[in-house]
Order: C-alpha cells, then structure tokens, then sequence
C-alpha cells in the first residue's frame, strides 16, 4: 500500500491521520475476504529433471484468489489434464500433480504451463520443462590399433554420449591409472586427448576414456585404444643415435582448427579458450588480448592450453589469440568473443488496487542480448483475442482510461530471448470499497514503563482510508510527540508509563463509509535483574555459586521466571539429568565444577513482555596440564637438551617447570628432582653425572599447584668419569682422649660417575711441620689412634673411582680427642641483689686446663637452713649452666632469710671438670608468704572471733600480723576499712567488737616482718540477731551438763517417734497439737533462717567505698585457706595460739552474729 501522512497545519504535535492508498502498489495484499484475482503463489523450478534414482516427481503450482481458483494445464502447447490419467497422484484444492517414477518416464517428458482462474481472471505460470534423461553410453565398437611414427603427433578421440551435464571426463588404463599428463600430452575440452608428438613411452593397449555424469550418478567407459609408436630403425650404417634421433618441426594447432573462430557465451558463464598445438620441440603457448589486457580474474590451466574467465561480463568480450611456439617458429590462432544476456526486467509491472473511474497505466520492459521480446496476454490470452475499448498499447505501455470493476484481470508479460524467458502475473483490482479492519476487535496489549509499544489497527479500504486514534470514549485524538500513526495504521507510543493504561479506539473512514475497533492497553513494571552474576575465577572441583535476583510486576507472578544459559545455551535444570546444577534461592550452584563448566552464563529473568539479562565469565582454574612431546636433543658426554611442549595452563600462567630424573641401577623407579627452570622456558640444558641411565619427565606449575607429570623420555646413559666433588660435610670428634674420630657425608650413589668409588683420607698436626699421613677407605668414616689429647690436625678427603681422583680437596681443621678438665674456677664471689636474688662471679679457667673445647661454666648451689630456725636442713640442689666464657650469672628464686651453698665448675665436650671451694652466703629478710589458715571461729550479734596459723616461711622474723575489716552489706556501698595493728607476732586469735548486728563483714589478714607484709588472705561473716546456735555451740559444747541434756532430748525425740508408729499401725491419728510439739517453731527456739549466711571466695581486692587498700598482692581466691574452709570440727589451739587443727570438708552455711562494737579485744 501507497501510504501518505497527512498532516493538520494548524496542530505540529497534535491530531494525526494516517491515508491508506492501494493502487500503485507493488507489495499490496488483498485480505481473502475481499473477491480477488488469482495469485500463483508457488510453481516447479523451469527446468525438472527425473533423474532415475527418484521415487516420484512433483509438478508443482499453487494459487489463491477469491473465489478459489480452479487449474488448468497445457503440455507443449496442447490441453492435459492430469485427472485424466489414473497413474498421476493429485492433490485436492492444488494444481499440484505427481508423476510416480514406474519406469515409464518418457510419455511425460514435455513443457508444461498451469493456469489459475476464476470468475475475475487467470494467472498462469511460467513454462516448466520436465526432462527425462537417457542413461548415456558409448557406442559397441571395435577400434583397430593406431600405428604412430616415433614424433609425430596424434590424437585419441573420447567422443563422449549425451547426458544431464556436468559431464566429467578422465583418460585411464584399465586398471584405473590415469594416464599421465604434462605439457606434451594434454585433455582438450572436447574430451580427446592430445600428444605434441608421439615417444617410444606411449605405447600401449588400454587407454580408456570414462564419462561421468555426477547428476544422475552414472560413470560410462569407452573401448579401450591401443597405440603403438614405431621407432626408427638403423640404416645405412648410421649410428643408433642418430638413427633413433627425432626430426625437429615447428607448432601446429591441433585445436581450435584454421585462424579464428567464435565463442558465443552467456553473461555469468565461465569462457573457457583453448589451444593445444603439435610439434617438436614441445610448443609453449601465450595468451593474449587483442587492444587490452587480459582480464584480472584470467587464469591459464592444462599447461597452459586452456584460458580461463570466470563469470563472463559484457566487457570481456573481445578478440583473443593464442600463440603456440618453439625454437623453429609459431601458430596462432583468434577468438572473437561475445558474451550475450537473457532477458532482465527494466521495468516489471506491478499489481495494483485502483478505484473506479480511474486511469491504470502498466509498463513491462526488459533488456538482454540478443534483445528480447515482449509479449502481453490477459488472463493467459493474447491481448487480441480480448479486446476492451478503453484499452491502449502504447509501445511498452498498457494504459486502461476511466477503468470500471469489469476491467479487473490478470495481465501477464512475458520478455524471452534465445538463452531464456521470464514470466510475470499483475493483478489488476479495480473496486470501490468502505474501510474493513482486518485486526480483530477488543485486543489486548501489554506494554514495559518507559518502553514502547505498537497497537494495530490493519485496514483494507478503496479508496484509501483515513485513520486516527483517540482514548477513554473521547472524541479527540491522541497527541503529542510519544504518539505516531504509522502508514499501515498502527499507533506507536514511545516511552509509556501507567497513565497511558486505558481503552484506545481506532477508526477508520473514506468515501465509501467508516469503521472502529477498540484495543486495550496495558502498562506494566519493568523487569529488573537487581543482583546479577559477577565474574569468577574458581578451582576445578569445588562449588561455583551465581547469584541472580530481579523485580518484576507483580501480575505475572505465576508467569515469571528465571532462566539461566551457558554459551548462549540454556542449561537444563532437571537434577535427574544435570544432578551438577542447583538453583536455590536465586543461586545457580554448579557442583564440582570441571573444565567444560568454562564459559559465558547468563542468567535470563523473564516475563510474558519483557526480559532483562546479566552476564558473567566463568573461569576454571587448574593445575597445567601434563606437558607433552619431550624430545632429547645436543647428546653429549655430560649434558643433554630437554625440550618440550607445556600443556593448558587452564586460565593460570605457569611459573616453572619442574623437570625429574630416574636412574636404573640405584634407585630404579624412584623420581627425584633434578631442575627448575621459569615458565616461559620451553626447554634446558641438562648438567648429568657420568655413568647413569637417566629417564626426565616435565611437570608444570602454577597459582593453583603442580600438575601430572609428563610421559618420561626415553634413556640416555652418560658415559663414566672420574668424581665431580669431594665429600664436604666433614666431622671431626674426639670421644676418647687419645683418638680423633673423622666422618664425612658419602657421595649419593648418583655422584659416584663410575664404578670403584674410594675415599683417600689425609691428616697431619697442624702445629708440628710433618708430612701427610694417608689411607683409602671405601666406609665415610675413619679413627686416627694414638694422639695428644686436644690437638689440631688438619684433615682433607678426596674422591676417586676407576677414572680417576676427584678435584683437589680442601683441607679442614679439627682437634683430636678431649679429656675432662683439670682445674676449678677461682676467685668465686656471692653479691646479693636482693632478699631472693644473687649474683656471682668467678675467675675463669686457664686454656691448658680444659683439655677440649670449653662447654661454658656450671653452677650448683642448694639451701642450708632458714634463719629463723637454727637446724639445718639440707634442700634441694640446684643447677645452672652458663655457655661460652662467660664468668657471671644470677641465681633466681632464693628463699629469703636463708642460707645457702654454691661451687661452680667448669664443662667441655668430655663432661665437667672439678667444683670450686664452696661459697656460703645468707640471704636478707623478705616478707612473709601469706597465712595457710585463717577462720572464722564464733559469730555473735556484736561480736566475732578470728583465728589463723603463722606462714609456713614467715622469710624472716614476724614482727605484727594486719588485720583490716569492713562492712559489705549486700549494696552497692560499703563500709570504711578498720584496722587493727596486732604487734605480738605469737597471736592467733583475736575477737573484733562492737560490731552491728545482722550485718555482713570482710575480713583481711596478712603477716609482716621488717620488709615489710605479705600476701592477704580474707574471710566473711554476718553477724547474729540473737545469741545463736553457733555461740552455744561454740561456747557450751563442751560442757558435761550440755551433753547430757542432747542425750536426753534425743531419747525422748526417739520415744516419740516410737509412740507415734503404734498409733499409725493401729489407724490412729494425733491431734494437731501433737504434731506441734513433734515440731516446734523454729523461731521459738531462736533459729531464723536470716541467722545463716554463705561463705565464698569472692575477689580478695577492697571493696568499693573503703578507705584503706590492703595490698597490692591481694589476688582472687586467697580466701581459699581461711578456716571456714576446714569443716565443722572443733578447731583447737595451742597455748600460743597456733593453729593445730586438721583440714575436713568445706561447709557452705555457718552461723554468724550482728555484731555494733569497735572495740577491739584479744581473744
């Protein structure tokens, strides 16, 4: 369809119309609702070949046309109806019909022509030639042999039978040799082939010529020909050679015959020229262009004989020559070449949709060589046998004035030359018709924000209709610069957004009438991939996780989906099939990655609209693969070049090579490492020991680690040589006195080079002027006897084997054997640092007195007694050692107030040598370590009493023990710290007064000398409301009157209980005053359960609020050894308060006392 924008003037961006016109047109399409002419919409190519190996053979024609076509056909001219013979198959509604191949081929061989037609025309089709071919075959003859002289030329003629081209034809002995061809002897395009002149080689009997015809599968043979080349024979006394020599003459044309010729060819054909000439020597031939040059796409073949020009144009015809020449002279020969064409349209007519009334102008022409000619018909007849009074020919032209319904048909023009002929159908409609919508009512369209969308609206209308668009019911037409009506009537919208949802109306209007049709339209969110894959690099084997998660509109909930593609394929998500890929959660899981998991992936979020993709590389690391092809090259006596070709690095640049040997004889199929080289060398020069039989293998290695070794090489065995080293790791001891052990690192086997392999061991005094002594041993260790203790020797090892010594050695030094040293330190001083630390020194021992190496100096020192007890009491040794010359150390952790003993020695590699004069020396007083024990022994209400044990190492004499307390009711507060200076170092108890009742107390104790107070130790209490059961327990316990009325209690208690189990067993019951006096009140008899508290080891720090810290050395759990600790046994003292009782089980509730007093009052 014509179609043309119109436009209102007075509104740019507003209303827009879109006007349909359909005559003029070449694409057009009438809707098959409307009558129409007939339209051949398929027919069988021009030519049709039954080749033989085909089941059947279609001639096609297919045509459409309201109302439906009915067909027709012509064979050569004459009416055929396929109906009529039962052995073709037809198909209903088509004039389609099928030959079957029964081998009957013949009687439909012919040119075919299909007409199409109905009541408002015909339309015929081109010509279809249906071609059945022969099989070819040579002709049964007997050809006598053909007798040639010795130089002279002949020709052997193929003369091949006709068949369906392209013929093939080769030259080849009957047992299918080719027959050779050069310059001499050559195939011309005929098929005959051609000898320059004629040699004794060319004799024999089976030169046979083979046709193929590839199209129809068939290879045919000629009979063979037999030649024969009589030589020249010995005359008249003339020599052989010159009997047998070959008369010389100049070129002939054998092919093409006389001067010139011409080539007639089609425009697109290959121009095939061709000179083949005789003679002696052989001629060469020239080619050239008479006026020009040759074309750029000429190309010379057959030794050149044969010009070739690929897809002849117009401006490669021309006068052409050939020149064939030798020594003696030339031929020639001139083509005049003329390339002709088939016909091609100028001008092609085209179906047209006009109104009524109008003017239809029609126009074929075409062009070709020779010129074709045109022929006009109406539905299939010529324009003569249906005239029409308003119908001109002018020239080229068809014009038809003022044109009526009744003038509607098809008009066929038909251009054709020699080389061919071309065919078209135009229909020409001639209607008035009101607008008809072809796209259905009521259509729904969905459309992305922010992208457009087409809504359509087809119309089919004569004449053309004008088309708008508007929205909502409303009588205006859509406008601004997001709306365009295209000439087909669609409406676009650019960049839509959710206003833009709504009904739309498209109507339609011409001459004729109107019509409208309503769409819907709606807007949508976007897809969106929020989270998309990123790219990986990943070890082979592990677990690869892409993620991807996208927001979509939410009406195509059970329509989205995500989808995920490799290589632009999607990857199946059927764990039956493909168990490696997991989705979860919008998590592409690939498991247990490998090399083919490599690659693009795409992960595709989609809806019925739209669709948005992320991509990401996937890269697979590895190790290199093992390398490949080693090679051994440069072989020499001591090295050899390795070469090879690295393997896939797999995404990860090799860094080197590790390169491996194997020998045979010592350690046959143990690999060792032999080199590194970087990895961007190929190969290495190999440094080898003499007699191995080495095989090499190549691993290579990268970020990831090393992979599979290569196949190894093959063996190369190093001839013998004498040692490349001497042993160099060398040991000289002395264990004994009077020997001098010597041990050495052997050679590996390896380093050996030869058989025979000895050590030569040479030693001399290095003080004396003497001669070498020397042994051969084959062991790596050897015992000089009989030296001076401690003397220096020097010592040298050299390698030898059956070729010879190694390099020259180098000579060691060493001494021989030590002895135990003679001699003590001198001059040994104590000076104390402190109450635990003391520093000494010592005069060191003369060299002539260690009698070895000097190990360093040892210090033993070990406790006489404590000051503070006269009796003396051996304690443990201890020791240290001081390496090297040193002559001062420090003794740690003495016990201060002590006194203490020490020697000191000195060692060597034999063992230590005698001790010093012993040194006695006493340490200062320290401060006392903290008390082991320290108790709570009685609460009361104001009142409780403390007792503790002496430290077990008071480190020096107890001058006072420090007793602080203070109030730690369960608040956050807490009472000013007391304290309590108890200046007699014997006392072991005391009684804190005046204390508040049914209050909790801390208590912290710690022992001083004149140093100054140890460690704290602490302890906690509550005090009493009233005196209780712990103060009578603690005060009356012991009484004789107390414990006989505890007997009395529990007898009667035991009384009771009795009396009360013959009353149940009898079914009796007591009275509830009897259980009240079986278990009296608690509080009655003064016992609350706020009388009790617990004891812990809480931190021994201050509590917040005190007035006073005790000590820095305070430390959590020093309560651990206070009394409270030690049971519920009574705790007994001696006269001087000392502590002598025994540790029992903890007990987690005692009994305390409130308790208000200050006063402080020894026990």
């Amino acid at each position: 369809m014509d179609l043309q924008r119109i436009r209102n003037p007075g509104m740019w961006s507003g209303l827009v119309i879109c006007v349909c016109a359909l005559h003029m047109t070449s694409a057009f399409e009438i809707p098959l609702e409307v009558e129409q002419l007939p339209t051949i919409t398929a027919q069988s190519p021009s030519s049709l070949i039954a080749f033989p190996f085909d089941e059947s053979f279609s001639v096609t024609c297919e045509a459409k046309g309201n109302p439906a076509p009915e067909f027709a056909w012509t064979k050569n001219g004459q009416e055929f109806d396929p109906l009529q013979d039962p052995r073709l198959m037809k198909e209903e509604n088509s004039g389609t019909f099928v030959i079957p191949n029964n081998g009957n081929l013949t009687e439909y061989q012919g040119t075919y022509r299909c007409f199409a037609t109905n009541k408002l025309g015909t339309a015929i089709s081109t010509e279809i030639e249906f071609i059945v071919p022969h099989v070819p075959k040579f002709p049964k003859e007997t050809i006598e042999p053909l007798k040639v002289d010795e130089g002279q030329s002949f020709v052997l003629k193929c003369n091949p039978p006709k068949g369906i081209p392209p013929l093939q034809i080769y030259w080849m002995t009957i047992n299918l040799q080719h027959i050779e061809q050069d310059e001499r002897v050559s195939m011309g395009l005929n098929g005959d082939l051609y000898f320059a002149h004629a040699e004794e080689k060319d004799s024999r009997r089976d030169y046979c010529c083979f046709a193929a015809f590839p199209r129809i599968r068939t290879i045919v043979q000629k009979t063979a020909m037999s030649v024969i080349i009589q030589t020249n024979k010995a005359k008249n006394g003339m020599s052989p050679g010159a009997a047998n020599a070959i008369r010389e003459r100049r070129p002939t044309l054998l092919t093409p015959p006389g001067v010139k010729s011409e080539i007639v060819l089609v425009k697109g054909e290959d121009l095939y020229l061709e000179c083949i000439a005789e003679g002696f020597p052989t001629p060469q031939v020239e080619w050239l262009k008479i006026g020009d040059e040759l074309p750029e796409k000429a190309a010379v073949e057959n030794h050149g004989k044969l010009l070739v020009v690929s897809r002849a144009e117009q401006e490669d015809s021309g006068r052409y020559m050939c020149k064939a020449k030798n020594g003696l002279g030339e031929a020639v020969h001139y083509f005049t070449v003329i390339v002709e064409e088939p016909p091609e349209w100028l001008f092609e007519p085209e179906s047209q949709l006009s109104m009524v009334g109008s003017d239809v102008i029609l126009k074929c022409s075409a062009s070709g060589t020779p010129q074709p000619t045109v022929t006009w018909r109406v539905n299939g007849f010529p324009l003569n046998k249906s005239p029409m009074p308003n119908r001109r020919v002018l020239g080229d032209t068809i014009v038809l004035h003022n044109a009526k319904e009744s003038d509607s048909a098809v008009y066929q023009c038909e251009a054709s030359n020699k080389h061919g002929s071309m065919l078209v159908n135009a229909n020409i409609m001639i209607m008035n018709l009101p607008p008809m919508i072809l796209t259905n009512e009521g259509e729904s369209y969905s459309a992305v924000e922010a992208k457009g969308v087409i809504m359509h609206c087809n119309v089919f209308s004569s004449p053309p209709s004008s088309i708008t668009w508007s929205r909502d019911d409303s009588t205006e037409s859509v406008q601004g610069p997001r709306f365009t009506v295209h000439d087909n009537g669609s409406l676009e919208i650019y960049e839509t957004d959710k206003d833009d949802t709504g009904q739309y109306t498209c109507y339609a209007k011409n001459t004729e009438g109107s019509s409208a049709i309503d769409a819907m339209l709606y807007v949508k969110g976007p897809t969106k991939i929020i989270v998309g894959p990123e790219e990986q690099q990943i070890l082979i084997g592990t677990t690869s996780q892409l993620s991807c998660l996208a927001e979509y509109d939410k009406s195509f909930s059970d329509d989205f989906e995500i989808l995920w593609e490799k290589d632009d394929m999607e990857i199946g998500l059927n764990y039956t099939e493909n168990p490696r890929y997991l989705v979860e959660e919008g998590v592409l899981h690939i498991i247990n990655v490998s090399h083919r998991d490599q690659g693009l992936y795409r992960c595709v979020a989609r809806t019925p609209l739209d669709r948005d993709t992320a991509s990401a590389w996937l890269t697979v690391l590895d190790v290199p693969d093992a390398p490949e092809s080693l090679v051994l090259s440069e072989h020499k006596s001591r090295s050899v070049k390795l070469k090879w070709i690295p393997g896939d690095e797999h995404n990860s640049s090799t860094t080197e090579f590790i390169i491996q040997f194997e020998e045979s004889q010592w350690e046959p199929g143990n690999w060792k490492e032999l080199l590194r080289v970087p990895g961007n060398l190929h190969s290495t020069l190999l440094k080898l020991h003499g007699h191995v039989d080495y095989r090499f293998r190549v691993a290579g290695v990268n970020a990831v680690g090393r992979g599979p070794y290569s196949e190894p090489t093959e063996r190369y065995k190093t001839e013998p040589a004498a040692p490349d080293r001497n042993p160099e790791t060398i040991k000289i001891e002395g264990h004994l006195p009077h020997e001098m052990d010597i041990n050495w690192e052997p050679l590996l086997p390896i380093e050996h080079n030869g058989p025979g392999l000895e050590y030569k061991v040479s030693y001399r005094r290095q003080d004396m002027e003497e001669d070498w002594h020397e042994h051969m041993v084959k062991r790596h260790s050897f015992v000089v006897k009989s030296t001076p203790t401690f003397v220096p020797y020097e010592i040298k090892i050299q390698a030898k084997n059956h070729q010879g010594w190694g390099p020259e050695p180098k000579i060691v030094t060493g001494y021989s054997g030590e002895d135990f040293p003679s001699a003590a330190p001198d001059d040994v001083a104590v000076v104390l640092m402190n109450s635990s630390v003391a520093k000494v020194t010592w005069a060191p021992v003369h060299k002539e007195k260690l009698h070895g190496h000097l190990g360093g100096y040892r210090i033993n020192w070990w406790r006489l007694r404590s000051l503070v007890d006269s009796k003396k009491q051996h304690g443990d040794k201890h020791a240290l050692n001081v390496p090297g010359d040193r002559t001062h150390a420090t003794l740690p952790s003495l016990t201060p107030y002590s006194e203490y003993s020490l020697i000191v020695m000195t060692f060597n590699g034999r063992g230590n040598g005698p001790g010093s004069h012993p040194v006695n020396f006493r340490t200062p007083e320290g401060v006392p370590e903290k008390n082991p024990v320290f108790r709570v022994t009685d609460v009361q209400k104001h009142s409780v009493s403390l007792a503790w044990a002496p430290p077990l190492e008071p480190n020096g004499i107890l001058t006072k023990y420090l007793l602080e307390y203070q109030l730690i009711n369960d608040t956050e507060e807490v009472g000013p710290l007391q304290t309590v200076n108890i200046s007699n170092p014997d006392t072991t108890k005391w009684l804190l007064r005046d204390l508040e009742a049914v209050s909790k107390y801390k208590f912290y104790l710690r022992s001083c000398t004149v140093r100054g107070c140890g460690p704290v130790v602490s302890e906690e209490s509550t005090t009493t409301l009233e005196a209780s059961l712990a103060s009578i327990h603690g005060g009356i316990s012991t009484q004789g009157w107390f414990i006989g009325l505890m007997c009395a209690i529990a007898l009667l208690t035991l009384i009771v209980l009795v009396a009360c189990f013959v009353n149940r067993n009898r079914g009796g019951k007591y009275s509830v005053k009897e259980k009240e006096d079986l278990h009296p009140d608690v509080e009655s008899q003064g016992m609350n359960d706020d009388t009790f508290c617990e004891y812990s080891d809480n931190d021994e720090k201050p509590l917040k609020g005190s007035q006073h810290s005790l000590s820095g050395d305070m430390k959590a759990g020093d309560s651990g050894d206070s009394l409270v600790d030690y049971g519920d046994e009574d705790v007994q003292f001696n006269e001087d308060g000392s502590f002598i009782g025994e540790y029992a089980g903890r007990k987690e509730k005692r009994v305390s006392a409130e308790v208000k007093s200050t006063a402080q009052t020894p026990a």
